[in-house]
């Protein structure tokens, strides 16, 4: 893909004649090209983006009334934001980003763009006037996290950092024909914004005496993985649970796109990183998880275990860092149990099947399942406690599952049923000073059933 030519994308000679362009379309290219023969370029390039908007919304403002287009004054704003979102931001994109209800961004050639709100995902009817203007466009997104991608190269993830364009920052990844064989496609990921639990409490994703649950898991230090399945909400949970996190601890998070937010003080974010067009230089979650077990951190948040470095992860758990967060890709509770004992199988060292099964156990305490349902809402569905040890058969014990056909409340149907807590987790968390919420009672025994409902599997 060949670079801009002026300044920020715009060339003097205008653009060739498309076919099939509508009279609109015209419009914005005669007077992109006037605003290139108006404007400084290099008075322009001292300015920021906030100024350099101002300056060229002017400048067109002008153009329009010399050129004695009659247009009303919503017609007229609406020309001048498309012809500078065109000449310096992101086209078609810019009114999308502005929405705070798009969570993510899927553009599928330049014709067909979708974007997810609330979950639900729709097309839009907006699109990219033709290939080279989505391509241009492209070449902004990744020109700006000095990333390149062309025939050579077609394929780029990258993240986004914050801006006044994405407050929240983005991932986004990007594949180029002949890999996509409909075009280029574009898939971006806004980062979601921080829901503390009071939050997730009153968008009734989680009900109150199970969010003190949680609260007093994570300050009695028990290991917690979030289980889910893609944009179930898991990087969002994550984010409440990290804001239980004690102030005076030494936090380090991994990720392989920095999402997390954490108000602590002492919080040292890592970040993988890819390998370059030689194939050299990539960082994986695992060269991070192993690099920070020599950090001296107090807790370890990784963003998503799937791979080796799970074995390393357990491990950590397991030997003085406990009160360590993650999440796996996972449909249930105890299929979450079941990946992670595979991915650390994954690992190049040679462990036996029957010494995963006792670093599991050893340590996970808690397991959180996440679901989206179909009309884009996002649940906690189950809270499980891991009570089985060494080399046992996985048992675990629900605290707390979602029932879609309990009485809720004000006559609504669906509701958080829990359950007795098994002994043993009673017996951690007031040790560590906190106590069972109320709602929730001790269980009398740690027997099968009696306790929540136990499931031992092999």
């Amino acid at each position: 893909m060949s670079g801009y030519r002026g300044f920020a994308g715009i060339d003097p000679a205008g653009p060739e004649p498309v076919a099939g362009e509508t009279s609109d379309e015209l419009l914005v290219r005669r007077l992109k090209r006037l605003l290139l023969e108006e404007v400084d370029l290099s008075e322009l390039g001292r300015l920021d983006e906030s100024q350099r908007r101002t300056r060229l919304e002017r400048v067109l403002n002008h153009l329009v009334s010399t050129e004695g287009i009659i247009l009303s004054t919503r017609e007229r704003t609406n020309l001048v934001r498309r012809v500078v979102d065109e000449a310096v931001g992101l086209g078609v994109l810019e009114p999308i980003l502005a929405d705070p209800a798009v969570s993510e961004i899927m553009i599928n050639g330049h014709d067909t763009v979708y974007v997810e709100r609330y979950g639900v995902v729709e097309r839009i009817p907006s699109g990219f006037t033709n290939n080279e203007q989505l391509l241009q466009t492209i070449d902004r997104i990744v020109s700006t996290v000095n990333r390149r991608v062309d025939e050579s190269s077609p394929m780029v993830d990258a993240r986004l950092p914050p801006d006044s364009r994405l407050p929240r920052g983005a991932r986004v990844n990007v594949v180029l024909p002949p890999l996509a064989l409909r075009g280029p496609t574009v898939t971006i990921r806004l980062f979601p914004r921080r829901y503390g639990m009071d939050e997730l409490v009153q968008r009734g994703s989680i009900d109150r005496p199970t969010a003190e649950l949680l609260e007093a898991a994570v300050h009695a230090r028990l290991n917690v993985v979030v289980s889910g399945g893609t944009a179930s909400g898991k990087t969002t949970m994550l984010n409440a649970l990290s804001a239980f996190l004690p102030d005076h601890e030494r936090i380090v998070t991994i990720e392989d796109a920095a999402e997390l937010s954490l108000d602590q003080e002492h919080v040292v974010q890592l970040e993988t990183r890819p390998a370059n067009v030689e194939g050299r230089g990539e960082v994986t979650i695992r060269d991070l998880v192993r690099n920070a077990l020599r950090m001296r951190p107090d807790r370890i948040v990784v963003g998503e275990c799937r791979g080796g470095e799970a074995l390393d992860m357990l491990q950590a758990m397991n030997t003085g860092h406990e009160g360590s967060l993650t999440t796996v890709h996972a449909n249930t509770t105890d299929d979450a149990l079941a990946r992670l004992e595979t991915m650390a199988s994954m690992s190049e060292v040679d462990v036996p099947f029957h010494a995963l099964r006792e670093q599991v156990n050893s340590s996970i305490d808690l397991v959180l399942q996440l679901i989206r349902s179909p009309d884009g809402t996002r649940r906690l569905v189950e809270v499980s406690y891991l009570s089985s040890r060494r080399r046992d058969d996985f048992v675990l014990h629900r605290l707390v599952h979602w029932d879609p056909r309990a009485a809720g409340p004000s006559g609504t149907t669906g509701n958080f049923v829990r359950h007795p807590v098994h002994p043993a987790l009673a017996d951690r968390l007031e040790e560590r000073g906190e106590r069972v919420p109320d709602g929730f009672v001790r269980a009398e025994s740690a027997s099968g059933a009696d306790v929540g409902g136990g499931v031992s599997w092999s």
